[in-house]
């Protein structure tokens, strides 16, 4: 998991949002990119200005697909001439 905090409200609201949705996101912070899926928002109403701290699960990558074919299926019309 991986935890960070923010005390910008767009930010904090994207987040909410794509919580919601299940949707993925990309998170960075500190030199670090994680992207994966929300688990918690909590908002730290002791601080001032207020903060959110923002829980993301990391997603596994995926693997890169092989190209299923080797070749297009059709010819230019100029191939036919040489």
């Amino acid at each position: 998991m991986f935890t960070f905090e923010t005390t910008d409200q767009k930010e904090a609201r994207r987040f909410r949002i794509a919580q919601f949705n299940g949707r993925t996101v990309t998170a960075r912070s500190a030199g670090a990119t994680v992207t994966g899926h929300v688990r918690s928002i909590v908002e730290n109403k002791s601080s001032v200005p207020a903060a959110w701290t923002i829980t993301i699960i990391p997603e596994t990558p995926k693997p890169a697909t092989a190209n299923l074919r080797s070749a297009p299926r059709i010819h230019t019309f100029a191939e036919d001439y040489l």
